[in-house]
């Protein structure tokens, strides 16, 4: 495992990245702590920060591309950035029981998933964990 490949790449990669990975870490924190507490509240706040990084730098990769510079990951980007906002509201609303699913299916969908796609062979994130 390297970071080498990680960090020599165009600024936005690596942030991307980073981002990922710590909302990632957090994500599992607040499945597991306790809910509704201020940590809750206030990791969720982070959370929703580094996601909303994770959606927006990837409007500046390009490594896909299907419709001229865009390729499939930017429409989970765009449900990302919708769906965030939503989330929010619903808990703020005390719809728990719909924020609690949004939450899941964004962790699910634009971490997990999106995640495991980026250990595919010829990937930059194959070549950081498993070598060149």
């Amino acid at each position: 495992m390297s970071l080498a490949p990680l960090l020599e790449a165009a600024p936005a990669i690596p942030l991307h990245a980073f981002a990922a990975m710590a909302a990632f870490l957090l994500g599992l924190v607040q499945f597991a702590a306790p809910k509704g507490t201020l940590p809750h509240r206030t990791i969720g706040w982070i959370w929703v920060a580094l996601m909303a990084v994770v959606a927006a730098s990837s409007f500046w990769i390009h490594q896909i591309r299907l419709v001229g510079p865009f390729g499939p990951i930017h429409l989970l980007s765009i449900f990302t950035l919708v769906m965030l906002p939503l989330a929010v509201w619903r808990a703020h609303t005390h719809r728990v029981a719909s924020h609690r699913l949004i939450m899941i299916f964004i962790f699910t969908g634009a971490l997990v998933i999106a995640g495991l796609f980026t250990l595919l062979p010829g990937r930059l994130m194959h070549q950081v964990v498993f070598g060149s």
